[in-house]
């Protein structure tokens, strides 16, 4: 049962670190601060039930490992669901599709370039849209910060 904890708590625990620098990048920093708060109190708990005769049980080890494997993997899974943030498009085109940006904020910088700039969470629909449209399009794309 100890090992299970050992996992479970490892896990959020490192999810947790993984949003709270997403957080922070993002500006958000009382909430980042938070983040910051729980993980440390995870962290000592667990380093410290580990770190007590952790020669003589090596399952500890291997259970707090494996946690923070699967922490960062699930940080970063919930951070993609999130998508906190915008991103900006820089697209390369051979076909004008200037009715279709109608929903985004754009700017044609010359013939055949323009920039857009999108929620993350729209990123998908942008790329889509522009590869539905054009195929030999070449799209760059960046997150960013708006002020």
């Amino acid at each position: 049962m100890v090992y299970f904890l050992i996992f479970i708590f490892k896990i959020i625990e490192d999810a947790l670190a993984t949003l709270r620098l997403i957080v922070v990048s993002n500006g958000r920093k009382m909430l980042g601060s938070i983040l910051q708060f729980i993980c440390t109190i995870i962290w000592i708990i667990l380093t410290g039930s580990v770190l007590i005769d952790f020669m003589n049980d090596l399952w500890k080890v291997i259970a707090f490992s494996l946690g923070s494997f699967f922490g960062s993997f699930f940080g970063c899974f919930i951070e993609e669901k999130i998508a906190l943030g915008t991103n900006s498009f820089i697209i390369k085109y051979n076909n004008k599709f200037d009715k279709l940006l109608n929903d985004y904020n754009h700017i044609f910088l010359s013939d055949g370039l323009v920039m857009i700039t999108a929620p993350r969470k729209r990123a998908k629909d942008v790329i889509n849209m522009v590869k539905t449209y054009d195929k030999e399009a070449v799209i760059i794309s960046e997150k960013i910060k708006v002020f």
